[in-house]
């Protein structure tokens, strides 16, 4: 059996409303927040911006860091990510295609 890596991340959104989480496939995860099919607090406030994550091997490790900043004051989370990422971008960016866009007729030369 192979060694699977398993992820505490956190998402935000233009507002910076924060929700911790963890799993053991990240695109997959931040995918389903994108798409709303995770019917909770991210979909209803629209957090799907991927702004932090850590990797580990251990899925007891992991869960337990997830604890731990879920616990944290807010202050401490804007920090760890502020720390490795200041600007918030989303670190997702790029990881889907973009929906395909209906063709605009008004646009075709003729």
């Amino acid at each position: 059996m192979g060694e699977r890596t398993y992820y505490v991340y956190m998402l935000a959104n233009r507002s910076r409303t924060l929700y911790t989480g963890i799993t053991n496939n990240l695109a997959r995860r931040v995918w389903q927040h994108r798409e709303g099919q995770v019917p909770s607090f991210t979909s209803k406030y629209r957090i799907h911006r991927l702004v932090y994550y850590e990797t580990y091997r251990n899925v007891r490790q992991a869960i337990a860091r997830e604890t731990e900043i879920k616990k944290w004051r807010r202050e401490k989370k804007v920090a760890l990510i502020g720390a490795g990422n200041p600007t918030w971008r989303d670190l997702a960016a790029g990881w889907f295609e973009p929906a395909k866009a209906k063709a605009d007729s008004s646009l075709r030369s003729e």
